[in-house]
């Protein structure tokens, strides 16, 4: 992930939580500390985030409709699930993904 697409990452969650984020936000997302985290974001922002911090960002990435689910959280496209609930199943995931950015925001 570079620094520009962590930047749109931050607007396009915005945009699916209907609220901005700062980089405290998501400084808080990544696990970083609560001191000096918004300024590690606001670098990262700039040079790339770390590979770990990428991996997250990239789960939590799901909850916009702007970016891909995952192949290994991607459980719809499966024999056993019916084409006409795949869309509904694929609308529940992301509403549990962004309740689950919410829920690390507190």
């Amino acid at each position: 992930m570079t620094g520009p697409e962590l930047k749109q990452l931050r607007n396009d969650l915005s945009d699916a939580l209907e609220r901005k984020l700062t980089a405290a936000d998501m400084a808080k997302l990544c696990g970083l500390p609560e001191k000096g985290g918004a300024d590690t974001i606001r670098r990262w922002e700039v040079s790339g985030p770390t590979p770990s911090a990428t991996k997250v960002l990239r789960v939590l990435a799901m909850a916009s409709e702007r970016y891909p689910i995952m192949e290994k959280f991607d459980v719809f496209d499966r024999h056993d699930v019916r084409e006409e609930d795949r869309p509904a199943r694929r609308a529940a995931f992301r509403a549990q993904m962004r309740d689950e950015v919410r829920r690390r925001l507190g």
